[in-house]
């Protein structure tokens, strides 16, 4: 017995699976591209974004259950390896010697690009800088700069704080990979979640925040929309543009797809699974046409479909 399995792409396309139950024992018991249950490691970064893909699959296929365990990145990686999870969702790529490994033991793993996305950097409310040139923000991952008024000689704020989520998450990986450190600064410490950085934050005026723009970025969402209401975003320059009339750029869509914005990254689904199976059926879901309106409601850039950018003059 055969039955024919739905799935869309970005291009509206329509594939159909046919997945045989008869015939083929114990098979039935694998979930498939709509329907079983599966557990997906997912870094904390996105969060907001997956949740709503996660609601969207599973109001339209209803055999389908998803478990996410949000994670900092390096724990999402070492479930991926040590097979607790079939499918990641995070900002980096599995390292040659991750591939050779999961190659040996007879798994193929499978990448899609679902979204371009920016680390953004958050101030205080009372905190009036909310522009920093390019430079500035590199020489304090350097060490430096320790000060605010390194940053703006008219600051009264003293001591600077660097808050990270957490420093076995992505985004200290990012800077340390982009800056060419093997450690951190001590201005640069770390509490737990994107979201105990906007709370730090909040009640710190020393503090810079460092977080995936996705918890900041979706208006609609209520969560993202009231830390909005919490602290600002910091306009960043272009790399190496210290003019005093300079543009400044925040991590905006637009300013993403673009590269204006200067700490932008890559978003991709990684799949393990031996067989197409739900891991594989999820990944298409978000690269197809309804998951990349959800990332672009999101605030990131999504991967496949184009953008389109207006620009609106005052």
């Amino acid at each position: 017995m055969k039955t024919a399995k739905k799935l869309f792409t970005a291009g509206g396309v329509i594939y159909l699976f046919l997945v045989c139950s008869c015939g083929n024992p114990g098979k039935q018991d694998l979930d498939t591209p709509t329907s079983g249950r599966i557990k997906v490691g997912i870094d904390d970064s996105y969060h907001l974004m997956i949740e709503a893909e996660i609601y969207a699959v599973e109001s339209l296929y209803k055999n389908v259950y998803i478990d996410p365990v949000f994670k900092s990145e390096a724990d999402v990686f070492e479930d991926f390896m040590n097979d607790s999870v079939p499918l990641m969702i995070v900002n980096h790529k599995l390292s040659g010697d991750q591939e050779k490994y999961l190659n040996s033991r007879q798994f193929v793993p499978r990448t899609t690009k679902i979204a371009y996305d920016a680390i953004a950097f958050i101030v205080n409310n009372d905190n009036p800088d909310t522009t920093i040139f390019y430079d500035k923000i590199r020489d304090i991952f350097l060490g430096k700069i320790s000060k605010w008024q390194q940053i703006n000689p008219k600051s009264r704020l003293n001591e600077l704080q660097m808050i990270f989520d957490n420093f076995k998450s992505s985004n200290p990986r990012y800077f340390k990979e982009k800056f060419g450190l093997d450690s951190l600064p001590k201005t640069c410490v770390a509490v737990r979640t994107n979201a105990e950085v906007i709370s730090f934050v909040s009640y710190h005026p020393n503090a810079i925040g460092v977080i995936s723009v996705n918890w900041i970025s979706d208006n609609q969402d209520t969560v993202s929309h009231n830390f909005l209401q919490k602290i600002r975003v910091v306009g960043i320059t272009t790399e190496g543009n210290n003019d005093p009339d300079a543009k400044f750029y925040k991590p905006y869509q637009a300013y993403i797809a673009e590269n204006s914005y200067p700490f932008t990254r890559e978003v991709f689904c990684i799949n393990r699974q031996p067989y197409h199976g739900l891991a594989y059926g999820l990944s298409s879901f978000i690269a197809g046409e309804k998951g990349q309106l959800i990332i672009l409601r999101s605030g990131l850039v999504p991967a496949v479909m184009p953008v389109r950018i207006v620009e609106i003059k005052k």
